[in-house]
């Protein structure tokens, strides 16, 4: 049953925007401080912890192997708890590792570090396969009776339940065995993509820049430096798309055999039970938001095009401010304050949560060269505390990622008393806390907005977050899904993929658009691709759930915040249908979606009402 939480990087755009692609001051931006974890590569309490988990794997295994079915109640959870302890100890040598490498992933000396560690743990983890093998092999009930006789154990029934829905999928126990030993072979995929991805430089008005920076540019008033953004990703992209394109194949490759020896019915199953989610429920989600199209997407861009005073947009005008919209920077300190503000607001035990992220050194926030992209909340291990990364260059939309990701570090915090097996939430409840933070941020920036423009702004920014995390996001899913069946007819050529890509992204962005040549490779950035495959429609789920549950509390906000809490107190203890009964709401009920996305329209009504 062993495991750690892995480092999870999240698609937002987010050092000091002078160094890299702007001339504006941010102010100071924080640095992580790992020494929670570890004071560094040779300090005496890290070969400690890993002298330790070696012998404490070897004496797990003699004493445990071959033995679960013999174990009552009380030695049943003994065990479980001895377990958790190897859990914890592993991964905090694991986050320590991980997050040091996410700093600069072209570092070789980090990356070397990082592989040792994970080779290490591996081979020291490798003894316990056993264990989650036998647990499924025990009689239900049998588990039910040494539930009744011992509440502590029963306690850890919801992991136990999610460890066996895998049952149908086990193998044979050598081959368990073989397949967490090549689990490094896999992760080295995803560290050439990272590699590559965070050593890519772009070469845009004589500036080289990283993809942060290219990113961000997407984002300027200056339609021609967005272009020119554009396109020189799109070059840089398609200069290195056999390399991305080997990535994809290899990993797509490499679970179709997995998934096919398991015996798994779709390339999605593997995630679906990672999630706790029923397929049935992620596929009318789907259905729910590509029917959607035409009334959040397909109509938010004619708007936007017709602001923007064009006859075609172009992927460059995509994420474009409006011409109304000031270029304003927001320094860290005001988003400091302006997340801070809409928390507190909420509630105060939230601010209380979210301050030490920024005093003690828990968020790493500046674009630096090497530094992973994107944004992610890494929750490392439950008697330390997250850590959130960022690539802030003052965009409001980076306010944003902030209120996100702090969002997951509150949830992370919240639910670390549920103990390492317990506390890890299924990625579709993940992105709860993450989402409504966003909300509550986007609420209170819209309550204060000075005058209508001002306002038009917000709404428009709003929309078209929530369009980049469901549209996007379910766009995406997509991609993926014609991805992997693809690559089970034979190896796909760079142009296959492409193919696929575009195939998504006209249905997804509608008739507004037209699509500049070299759009086909901008697959080959996304991470979650090779990290975490089917992860997006999380993203979507989140969204759709928190736009129900922010409907709630608008309606009625007695008690609201108590029941919040007690939501994100129980980590991953609970089943989605369980943890939003008290709300009076169900993931299961078709109609939930559209409940959500109800909500997306009537922001884009309010904004076409303002065009009379």
């Amino acid at each position: 049953m062993f495991r750690f939480a892995a480092l999870r990087p999240a698609p937002s755009p987010a050092y000091d925007a002078a160094q890299e692609g702007g001339a504006h001051e941010l102010g100071a931006l924080p640095e992580w401080d790992l020494t929670d974890l570890y004071t560094g590569e040779d300090a005496p309490e890290l070969k400690r912890d890993l002298d330790w988990l070696e012998k404490a794997c070897a004496d797990f295994a003699a004493g445990y192997e071959g033995k679960l079915d013999t174990l009552d109640a009380d030695g049943l959870l003994e065990c479980i708890k001895r377990d958790e302890r190897i859990s914890n100890v592993a991964g905090r040598i694991m986050s320590f590792a991980g997050l040091r490498y996410q700093q600069d992933t072209t570092d070789g000396a980090r990356a070397k570090f990082l592989s040792d560690c994970q080779e290490k743990v591996t081979n020291y983890t490798t003894p316990l396969v056993f264990f989650t093998l036998e647990l499924n092999r025990l009689e239900e009930d049998r588990l039910t009776r040494m539930y009744a006789q011992n509440a502590e154990l029963a306690r850890y029934e919801p992991v136990l339940r999610r460890i066996r829905a895998m049952k149908p999928y086990q193998l044979s126990d050598e081959l368990e065995r073989f397949l967490h030993d090549m689990g490094v072979v896999g992760d080295a995929w995803e560290r050439l993509f990272d590699e590559t991805i965070a050593g890519l430089t772009f070469s845009v008005a004589g500036e080289d820049l990283g993809i942060e920076a290219t990113l961000n540019l997407l984002t300027d008033q200056d339609r021609d430096k967005r272009e020119a953004a554009a396109r020189e990703l799109g070059r840089v992209f398609g200069k290195n798309v056999r390399t991305f394109s080997r990535v994809h194949n290899t990993a797509v490759k490499e679970k179709e055999v997995v998934d096919r020896w398991r015996g798994m019915p779709t390339p999605q199953t593997g995630r679906h039970l990672s999630n706790d989610v029923e397929p049935e429920v992620v596929e009318a989600l789907r259905d729910a938001v590509v029917a959607a199209y035409p009334k959040l997407s397909h109509r938010y861009y004619e708007l936007k095009r017709r602001w923007l005073g064009l006859d075609k947009m172009q992927v460059w005008d995509r994420n474009a401010p409006l011409p109304i919209q000031d270029e304003k920077v927001v320094d860290w300190e005001t988003a400091r304050e302006t997340v801070m503000n809409a928390y507190a607001a909420f509630d105060p035990r939230m601010g209380e949560l979210a301050e030490p992220f920024f005093d003690k050194g828990w968020i790493d926030a500046a674009v630096k060269p090497g530094k992973a992209p994107g944004a992610f909340a890494h929750p490392t291990v439950t008697d330390v505390h997250p850590y959130v990364l960022l690539n802030y260059l003052g965009k409001p939309r980076d306010v944003m990622t902030l209120a996100h990701e702090l969002g997951h570090g509150v949830h992370q915090v919240l639910a670390a008393d549920q103990g390492e097996l317990l506390a890890n939430t299924p990625l579709t409840l993940a992105e709860t806390a993450s989402v409504f933070g966003e909300m509550l941020t986007f609420r209170r920036m819209l309550d204060n907005a000075a005058d209508a423009r001002e306002r038009k702004v917000l709404l428009a920014g709003k929309v078209e977050d929530m369009i980049n995390t469901v549209v996007r996001q379910i766009a995406f899913y997509d991609f993926e899904c014609k991805l992997h069946a693809a690559r089970r007819q034979g190896e796909l050529t760079p142009d296959d993929i492409n193919q696929l890509w575009m195939s998504v992204q006209a249905e997804s962005l509608g008739p507004a658009f037209e699509f500049m040549d070299g759009y086909e490779t901008f697959w080959a950035y996304i991470p979650h691709f090779v990290h975490s495959p089917f992860y997006v429609y999380a993203y979507a789920f989140g969204d759709g759930l928190v736009n129900a549950l922010y409907a709630v509390y608008e309606e009625q906000p007695e008690g609201f915040q108590e029941k919040y809490f007690e939501m994100l107190k129980a980590g991953g203890s609970k089943h989605h249908k369980e943890l939003l009964a008290p709300f009076g709401l169900d993931a299961t009920d078709p109609a939930f979606w559209d409940k959500g996305l109800s909500m997306i329209s009537r922001l884009i009504d309010e904004l076409e009402e303002m065009e009379d």
